[in-house]
């Protein structure tokens, strides 16, 4: 509400006389404001519009820092190459740390808390655990998500599509969504070609394809590590 709205309220006895209307706004103009403030609380403090410090307590709320443990290596922007080039590099600003990233910035951020939020809800199940990863790269970003259960106490999470950009592939591959059940040895694989599915036999789908179609699925951390050259079978 605004002042005028509780000077509407004013009855007929007391309408029109200045000093009355005078003192009803003294002393409603501090709960508009109050009213005003509040208002932004929730917007702030919400996960598609937060930004720095609000997206920070957000984090603390899930359980996730922007902060990571280990500097994200060798994922700066750079020319000629087409892993960390526009859109797939990530810019060093003036305080960044040479050694690599260790502060994500609020979009990576963003998309690796609602990962986090599904993660937490995870059922234990491999549909779960998709769309727990789908969380970090979404439909609009051509990546997409596949998990494995090979049946020998491994499991495989992998990246068909578009390779994704290297900061949130290399949070995928040093496994900061806790999806990984305890005892099981797991691999983060990732298409080695972009707008390509992983080679695979007997299967022919927007996830797997066969020759001529399917592109190596290689270790995430090799393409991070440039040790991949981009190549199909």
């Amino acid at each position: 509400m605004t002042t005028d709205d509780y000077l509407d309220l004013i009855t007929s006895w007391h309408r029109g006389k200045p000093k009355f209307s005078g003192t009803v706004q003294a002393l409603v103009s501090p709960i508009v404001g109050a009213q005003s403030v509040l208002a932004t609380v929730s917007p702030a403090f919400d996960l598609d519009t937060a930004v720095g410090a609000q997206l920070d307590i957000v984090g603390q709320w899930v359980g996730r820092t922007r902060f990571v443990s280990t500097p994200l290596v060798n994922l700066y922007f750079s020319f000629d190459d087409p892993l960390r080039g526009f859109d797939r590099g990530s810019w060093k600003g003036p305080y960044d740390d040479a050694s690599g990233i260790t502060r994500l910035d609020d979009e990576t951020y963003r998309l690796l808390l609602r990962a986090k939020i599904a993660a937490n809800h995870w059922d234990g199940t491999i549909p779960g655990a998709q769309a727990a990863l789908s969380g970090l790269f979404p439909a609009s970003s051509g990546s997409l998500i596949y998990v494995e259960d090979r049946q020998d106490m491994s499991i495989v999470f992998g990246i068909s599509g578009m390779i994704p950009p290297l900061v949130t592939l290399a949070l995928f591959a040093n496994g900061y969504i806790p999806l990984k059940p305890e005892g099981v040895r797991t691999y983060y694989l990732v298409t080695s070609l972009d707008e390509a599915p992983a080679f695979g036999f007997d299967v022919n789908n927007s996830y797997i394809g066969g020759f001529d179609v399917g592109a190596w699925a290689v270790a995430a951390s090799d393409v991070i590590s440039g040790i991949v050259v981009p190549a199909s079978p």
